[in-house]
Order: structure tokens, then sequence, then C-alpha cells
């Protein structure tokens, strides 16, 4: 079984309310000069190989169904 991760972030120009909230508690914290925006992971196990059809399609998937595009991108990538 291999594993395909679809990675799913905030565009930069969108503000990230949960992304501020961690930074300012590791900035409470002690944790000085780090910035944090938060995001999405979605892991998809595949059976059988993963070909560049299987990761196109999935890519759709994230497309229309994981990420919101119009305010968030997305990666996919393999893992393992």
């Amino acid at each position: 079984m291999a594993l395909v991760v679809v990675d799913v972030m905030p565009k930069p120009e969108i503000l990230d309310p949960q992304g501020k909230a961690i930074t300012g508690s590791l900035t409470r914290l002690g944790h000085q000069g780090l910035s944090v925006r938060q995001g999405k992971r979605f892991e998809i196990e595949v059976t059988g190989d993963i070909t560049k059809e299987r990761l196109d399609e999935i890519g759709r998937i994230a497309d229309t169904l994981l990420a919101n595009t119009v305010i968030e991108t997305y990666a996919v990538r393999t893992e393992g």
C-alpha cells in the first residue's frame, strides 16, 4: 500500500487566525522569531502502483474537494 499526502495551506494573502494564535502563544512561552501558518494534511492510501495518472487523479480530488482554491493552495506528494 502506497501513501500520497496532500498538504493544504492558506494562501499568503489570506489571514490565518489559528496560525496567529499559535505564534502569539509561542512568543509568550519565550520562543522568539517564529511565525506559524496552520494548514491541513490529508493522507491517502493507494492500492497498487502510484502512476502519473493516479497522482493527477488525486490532484483533481484535491482541487475539487480537499482545498478551497479561492483561499488555499495545495501540494500532492508521495511518502514512504
